[in-house]
C-alpha cells in the first residue's frame, strides 16, 4: 500500500455536526416568529436543497456562487414551507451564518492534530474559504491549507475539486487520502486515483441516522476520526 502523506476531509456531517448546529441556531433565531419550532426538522429541511442549488452550478447553467450566497438564496423556501413570516433581512443573514457556527464531532480536534504530526492535511469540502477557516477557528482545527469549492470554483463531485487538491498538496492521487462520511463522495475521489477512508457518522441526520460503513471500496473503513489515526499510525 502506497503511504498516505496528506489526508483531505469532506467536513459538514464528517468533522462537523451541521444537523444539531444549524437546529440550534434556528430555534435560537426564529422564536420571535415561529412557536414550537422543530429545529432539526428545518436543518433537514434546508440541508435537502443543498445538493439542487449546487447543481446550478454544476452543471454549467450559472458561475460559481458560494455556499453562503447559495443558503441565502434557498432560505426564502424553507421558512414559507415552514409557514414562517414576517422574518426581517438581519436575521435571514444572521441564520445563514449559522452554518459558520457548526460544532465538531467530540473526537475530531484531538484526532486531526495527531494526523497533522505527520501529515499535511487540508478541508476539500463544498464549503468555501471564509466558512472553512471559521469552522476551524471555531472548533480548534489545524488545516495547512483550505481547498475545495473556493479554491476550485466548483462543486463537488467535479473531477476539479479532487484533482485540483492532489495538484495542491504535491503528492500523487495514491498518496492523498480523501476522508468522507459519505460514500459517493469517496467514489468520485476514487475514480481520480485518490486514496480513501470512510468515517462512520450514524448520527449525522438524526433520526434518519447516518453511513455506519462504506456503500463502496475504500482504503481504511472507520468508526469514528480517532480510529482512523489509530489505523495510520498516529
Amino acid at each position: 500500500m502506497t503511504a498516505v502523506r496528506a489526508l483531505v476531509f469532506d467536513v459538514f456531517g464528517t468533522l462537523v455536526d451541521w444537523r444539531a448546529g444549524v437546529a440550534r441556531e434556528a430555534d435560537r433565531l426564529l422564536a420571535a416568529y415561529a412557536k414550537d419550532l422543530d429545529g432539526g426538522a428545518f436543518a433537514d429541511a434546508w440541508r435537502a436543497r443543498y445538493q439542487p442549488s449546487m447543481e446550478t452550478v454544476r452543471s454549467g447553467a450559472r458561475p460559481y456562487r458560494d455556499l453562503d450566497a447559495l443558503h441565502a438564496e434557498s432560505l426564502p423556501g424553507v421558512l414559507s414551507a415552514f409557514g414562517i413570516a414576517g422574518v426581517p433581512a438581519p436575521v435571514r443573514a444572521e441564520l445563514v451564518q449559522a452554518w459558520h457556527r457548526l460544532d465538531a464531532w467530540p473526537e475530531v480536534p484531538e484526532a486531526l492534530a495527531r494526523l497533522g504530526e505527520a501529515h499535511l492535511l487540508a478541508p476539500v469540502s463544498n464549503g468555501h474559504v471564509r466558512l472553512m477557516v471559521d469552522l476551524a477557528r471555531r472548533n480548534g482545527l489545524r488545516f495547512d491549507a483550505v481547498l475545495g469549492a473556493g479554491h476550485s470554483r466548483d462543486y463537488k463531485p467535479k473531477p476539479a475539486l479532487y484533482r485540483d487538491a492532489v495538484a495542491a498538496l504535491g503528492f500523487s492521487a495514491s498518496e492523498t487520502l480523501m476522508v468522507a462520511a459519505h460514500s459517493h463522495d469517496l467514489a468520485a475521489a476514487a475514480s481520480h486515483g485518490l486514496a480513501t477512508a470512510h468515517i462512520a457518522r450514524p448520527r449525522e441526520n438524526g433520526p434518519a441516522g447516518g453511513e455506519t460503513a462504506p456503500g463502496v471500496p475504500v482504503t481504511y473503513a472507520a468508526t469514528d476520526l480517532a480510529d482512523l489515526a489509530r489505523q495510520l499510525g498516529c
